[in-house]
């Protein structure tokens, strides 16, 4: 779970690459929309963009009702202001910690999963005999892999599901993540990932909600001196659900199904669209 990049002075100088690794949409490896639309509550889904692969979905609210609740109840719950979006927290800004207040609670913690792998090879070798027919000794041997999965980490994890938040940290970070859930999934501790970012519709919030602030609430200078715009902050070569569905869409997550869910303007409580009354 991360929050901003570290050196919060970096501009971002977003490359062809990074601009190429965007997608605007799901494609055919997620699920049917309606679907999810049927199986997440419509006051999540107005607050929400949410793409289900792999039936994640289907797993959570049918085979991990549980886990499902504590997760609808977190993001019914969450809420940003305009001050959160603009103030400069690192890994200990409030934004997390929005999650964490209900989530840890109800038995969610942060999981580390570690394994050592046997891997054994078995073949028949003839032996020597007087009999008409062929005989064969039966032998093995075991290579040992130490370390197989060692340190893949996820924030929370509760039952069989995972769940993970990156807020603004830079795009590599989804890697990171989608192979975590990936390697539990495929150890068989979780059925089913859950992974939270921003919306590419909080770009209008963070255009018009003036300059950045220091984690004290001054005014954030640029390298010129002048005001830097919180728009500055938020750069497309971060956490975005376009960098988290293009991924997803490329199947980086291997087997492990997976809901992205984007934070969309709905969910910032002091904030209204310039163009609604």
């Amino acid at each position: 779970m991360s929050d901003e990049p570290e050196d919060d002075e970096e501009e971002d100088l977003v490359t062809e690459e990074s601009k190429g690794d965007v997608a605007s949409r799901p494609n055919e490896n997620a699920d049917d929309q309606t679907l999810v639309e049927r199986l997440v509550p419509a006051k999540i889904m107005e607050k929400y963009e949410i793409v289900s692969y792999r039936n994640a979905a289907v797993i959570l609210s049918q085979a991990r009702n549980g886990e499902f609740e504590d997760i609808l109840k977190a993001l019914e719950d969450f809420t940003l202001t305009t001050k959160m979006i603009r103030t400069a927290g690192g890994n200990e800004s409030d934004i997390p910690k929005e999650f964490s207040k209900v989530l840890r609670p109800l038995g969610w913690h942060e999981t580390i999963i570690s394994a050592d792998l046997d891997v054994t090879l078995k073949w028949k070798e003839p032996k020597a005999s007087k009999a008409k027919k062929q005989q064969y000794e039966k032998k093995s041997r075991i290579i040992k892999r130490e370390k197989y999965l060692d340190g893949h980490k996820i924030d929370y994890v509760k039952g069989k599901v995972a769940f993970d938040l990156e807020w603004n940290s830079k795009d590599q970070t989804f890697d990171r993540d989608l192979f975590a859930m990936n390697a539990f999934f495929q150890s068989g501790a979780i059925d089913v990932g859950v992974l939270v970012t921003r919306s590419e519709a909080l770009d209008e919030v963070f255009k018009t909600v003036g300059p950045a602030l220091t984690k004290k609430g001054a005014v954030e200078k640029d390298r010129d001196g002048n005001d830097r715009p919180t728009m500055s902050k938020y750069g497309a070569s971060t956490t975005w659900m376009g960098k988290l569905i293009y991924r997803l869409n490329a199947g980086r997550n291997g087997g492990c199904p997976v809901l992205a869910v984007g934070i969309t303007p709905e969910a910032v409580t002091d904030w209204k669209s310039p163009g609604k009354v």
